[in-house]
């Protein structure tokens, strides 16, 4: 007898549904003999979802579109692997995570050719919880660079082009009178997305730039005194031009200081370049298509990254040893202002997350030396002598490294 779709799918409910039930029984004391309400209660706890979307979950019933049952399907799949790594043991949870990073970066890779460690860098932000300064000339695919990110999570996407009249309500949103109602409706504007591309970010005026100090410091925005969350996880990743400076404004200190990184994205090599020519002059194509990506991870899943990255071990010699690295760039001959302390924090969150990029538990001293450029180099300031030298903070840092005994138990 032959079993038609509709119990087909039926049936995959059940299991799945089933599965996340007897993993909760086996994990929780007296799970069977809670009410429905506790047990969806207990679930969005473990899973740090809201109650209402683990009800619908495990409640809703099958939807004529596919697409619909397809989200169910996909969510309930989320929601039994998100358990069962809850109670996973870190090591465990790390391979599981390494390997979705490792999806992500090998589907970035395909559409930005050339640029393996941009791309690993991007991600240990993303992945630290951080945001990302970029530099480089036009044309070496900062903006797809991002939206091959979102896709790759399924994640929302906005683009500011910064210009000198740009306002900071252009970038946050505002209140609008409505006419029709008699109230004020709240216009969001670009800000409330995922990934926040901000283009030429030092072409619009200090005003404007402040607008960004809120929402990448708390993750909120305040618009008429009422302050707005912003769906998680959120990153801005923020372009500068180095060769066109004329009508500019040069980023503050305190801005600086709120990015994890300074990535500086250079031409790709030889190789890469001609097969990036090849691929864009293809008569088959106008270039790449950023449909072809493939979405292997979702917005809660990079969040669940986030938490497990703080969850990755650092010895106490070896935090000391990243500190040490951080002070001494305030003492250094030549250097007028170090890194401060948030200096220090991006540091330990950019080696915890080099370190589960590379499938590992424990963060060893190379993790600290391979992200402090990146996340050091931008920090300092070098008094006039060293710039005359020809000398760079990459320079005087390295040297710095250099100095330091590493930890090698």
């Amino acid at each position: 007898m032959s079993v038609s779709v509709a119990e087909q799918k039926e049936n995959l409910l059940i299991q799945l549904k089933a599965q996340i039930v007897q993993h909760m029984e086996n994990n929780v004391d007296g799970f069977s003999s809670l009410t429905q309400a506790q047990k969806i209660s207990l679930i969005a706890e473990k899973t740090e979802r809201s109650a209402n979307n683990i009800n619908n979950l495990m409640t809703q019933p099958i939807q004529g579109s596919g697409d619909s049952f397809l989200r169910l399907v996909r969510g309930l799949k989320d929601l039994r692997i998100q358990l069962m790594n809850d109670s996973a043991p870190i090591e465990q949870q790390v391979s599981q995570a390494s390997e979705v990073i490792q999806s992500i970066r090998s589907q970035i890779s395909s559409a930005l050719i050339g640029q393996d460690i941009i791309v690993d860098q991007v991600l240990i932000c993303l992945i630290g919880g951080g945001h990302v300064l970029l530099e480089g000339v036009p044309g070496l695919g900062k903006t797809l660079l991002v939206r091959a990110l979102s896709r790759c999570f399924a994640g929302e996407f906005s683009r500011v082009q910064f210009t000198p009249d740009l306002m900071p309500a252009d970038v946050t949103g505002h209140s609008l009178y409505d006419m029709k109602t008699g109230e004020f409706q709240l216009r969001k504007g670009p800000a409330f997305t995922n990934l926040l591309l901000a283009d030429e970010i030092n072409r619009a005026p200090a005003k404007t730039q402040s607008a960004l100090l809120e929402v990448m410091q708390e993750h909120q925005i305040t618009i008429d005194g009422q302050s707005i969350h912003l769906s998680e996880p959120f990153m801005v990743l923020a372009t500068q031009n180095p060769l066109d400076n004329e009508g500019t404004y040069p980023l503050p200190e305190a801005e600086l200081d709120r990015f994890m990184m300074k990535i500086f994205i250079e031409y790709p090599s030889l190789n890469d370049e001609v097969y990036l020519t090849k691929l864009n002059t293809n008569d088959k194509a106008s270039g790449f298509n950023l449909d072809d990506l493939e979405q292997v991870a979702n917005p809660e899943q990079i969040t669940t990254l986030q938490k497990l990255a703080s969850k990755i071990t650092i010895d106490d010699e070896v935090l000391q040893y990243a500190i040490n690295i951080v002070r001494k760039t305030r003492e250094w001959p030549g250097v007028v202002h170090g890194a401060g302390v948030r200096g220090s924090i991006f540091l330990i969150q950019a080696a915890k997350s080099k370190a589960l990029l590379d499938g590992l538990s424990y963060v060893i001293p190379d993790h600290i030396k391979q992200v402090a450029g990146a996340v050091i180099g931008h920090r300092m300031i070098l008094s006039a002598e060293r710039e005359i030298e020809g000398l760079t903070p990459y320079d005087v840092l390295s040297d710095l490294i250099e100095q330091i005994p590493a930890p090698r138990k």
